[in-house]
């Protein structure tokens, strides 16, 4: 019928039950007579022996946070070999004939920003030959290879890119990513007991939900997704549900979008705050060039006469302070903040959303820090300590559960 391409992450691959449940998977679709490329995580999450996270802390562990990103993305690549050779022989075991392919084998060629590669192109020659002989080609996810010939790893959620870039190499129409959720729902089912499961979504509002915290597939995937018109399925490895469809939504008949308002809630923990009290505009201007140089992301952006207020990822505080202390202004730091978003592409021009959403918070005392929109999004910065009843209240107030 075509090639398909199905990604299967950590918690679908963390013992040898749940590979015999992918396993069952991939034979159901290859004999529906598809030719399939497969691509892996590694197995479990934090504190499984071959999950990423662990592999990360063993050098931690010895050298604290004085370590070699080069050395650290080789390190880690060997999660996906791991979990790729196993499942290839729990396939042989059922008679299904299958390679693994690294990503280098596979043709996946990226910069050489270790950590953090962004892909380059993707020359499948290789894949193809293999599918053309019949093989289940596995490859593992997360990694790529430099024109150096450097080993390098794509970021969290990298998985998740490698198999949209090689679906978009081989002019496949669909991804499939396989995970531990029904789909992707209407707020963290871990927050909200009511969230629901979104039959179809559209490349934006999906984008905003990973860029404000949603993890079920990583943005980069998303834009590459949308950039090559692949659909992205999003189902649950241990269920027979349809999932979540995210495609095209305007002009297309195959997708007839919900009509509520707001799609989904997503919250990110781990937020700072930081409060610049000056109205120097060009110092600020010189605050924000230095960490711009350190590589360090800023999110949620407000300036008001006297106060510049905005926010960073926690773990980036210390090189804040350190650049702050530098110049003659003074500053307060909030950390302990998460950001809890509302998304839909429909809130445009509507009156009466964020006085919705204010109303929903404040009727829970929940106290808001700082808010930012755009035109599908409106973000509210709020204590950690309070986002359950911030979703929770917002969830209600959208009638996300319907």
């Amino acid at each position: 019928m075509g090639i398909v391409i199905k990604k299967f992450g950590g918690t679908s691959l963390e013992n040898i039950q749940r590979m015999r449940r992918v396993a069952d998977i991939i034979k159901g679709s290859v004999e529906s007579g598809n030719q399939l490329v497969v691509v892996v995580s590694a197995m479990g999450r934090k504190g499984a022996p071959y999950a990423t996270d662990t592999l990360i802390d063993l050098c931690k562990d010895i050298s604290g946070s004085d370590v070699s990103l080069r050395e650290m993305d080789m390190l880690m690549s060997c999660g996906e070999i791991i979990s790729g050779a196993v499942l290839v022989h729990v396939l042989r075991g059922c008679g299904i004939g299958a390679v693994l392919l690294t990503g280098a084998q596979a043709g996946i060629m990226t910069d050489d920003k270790f950590s953090n590669a962004s892909v380059l192109e993707v020359d499948p020659k290789r894949i193809q030959s293999e599918l053309e002989h019949g093989r289940v080609v596995i490859v593992t996810g997360f990694q790529g290879i430099s024109r150096d010939g450097e080993i390098t790893t794509l970021g969290r959620g990298g998985s998740d890119t490698s198999a949209v870039v090689i679906g978009s190499a081989l002019n496949a129409s669909v991804v499939e990513i396989y995970t531990d959720v029904e789909g992707i729902m209407t707020a963290d089912p871990k927050i909200q007991p009511n969230a629901r499961t979104i039959e179809n979504i559209n490349y934006d509002e999906v984008f905003q939900m990973a860029e404000t915290g949603a993890k079920v597939i990583h943005p980069r995937a998303v834009e590459v997704a949308k950039n090559s018109n692949i659909v992205l399925k999003i189902k649950n490895t241990l269920s027979e549900g349809e999932g979540t469809s995210v495609g095209y939504s305007k002009g297309k008949d195959t997708y007839n979008m919900n009509k509520k308002l707001i799609t989904a809630v997503a919250s990110k923990d781990n937020v700072a705050q930081i409060m610049v009290n000056t109205s120097d505009i060009a110092m600020f201007s010189k605050i924000l060039d230095d960490i711009k140089a350190q590589d360090i992301s800023i999110d949620m952006i407000n300036f008001f006469m006297v106060q510049k207020a905005f926010t960073v990822n926690g773990d980036e505080v210390s090189k804040i302070e350190e650049t702050l202390k530098k110049y003659d202004t003074k500053y307060t730091i909030a950390t302990e903040c998460s950001k809890v978003t509302v998304i839909g592409d429909r809130i445009t021009g509507i009156p009466g959303v964020m006085s919705r959403i204010v109303t929903a918070l404040s009727g829970v005392d929940v106290d808001i820090l700082q808010t930012t929109d755009s035109h599908m999004t409106i973000s509210c910065l709020i204590k950690t300590e309070d986002v359950k009843k911030a979703v929770n209240s917002l969830h209600d107030e959208f009638a996300l559960y319907m």
